[in-house]
């Protein structure tokens, strides 16, 4: 988890920045929906103000959409290729990044992502209510 010295793996454990400009780690990610259920449990006092932050690693598309209703989402690149995937008022838009580039999902915009190869990502993310759907 978190080393003596307070230094921690951001892909292994996400942190919330909360109210107060606080900065907390959460429990290792899963991938699973029902982490983000638990997130949003812990987190439920900052309402929709309160930010995750995750680094991803990516050796395939992702297998599912998610959306975030209350808030943008920022994503960036930090290796590799991400094909943002989103749905925009009944169309489907691709945004491609390579690393150092970055793209907002707006509020309430469905997405999904394909990979080529290995890729990494840095996620700023309005958790707050976040689902999934299969893709």
């Amino acid at each position: 988890m978190t080393r003596d010295d307070g230094a921690f793996e951001l892909a292994r454990i996400p942190v919330h920045l909360g109210l107060g400009a606080t900065v907390v780690p959460q429990e290792p990610f899963t991938g699973e929906m029902s982490w983000y259920q638990r997130y949003e449990e812990r987190t439920t006092g900052d309402g929709i103000e309160g930010r995750l932050v995750a680094w991803h690693t990516f050796t395939e598309s992702w297998d599912s959409w998610e959306v975030h209703p209350h808030g943008e989402e920022l994503v960036v690149c930090l290796a590799g290729e991400i094909s943002l995937i989103q749905e925009v008022e009944g169309t489907t838009r691709v945004v491609t990044m390579g690393p150092g580039e970055a793209a907002v999902n707006a509020p309430g915009v469905w997405h999904t992502a394909d990979i080529e190869g290995h890729a990494a990502a840095l996620f700023i993310t309005a958790g707050s209510g976040t689902r999934g759907r299969p893709r």
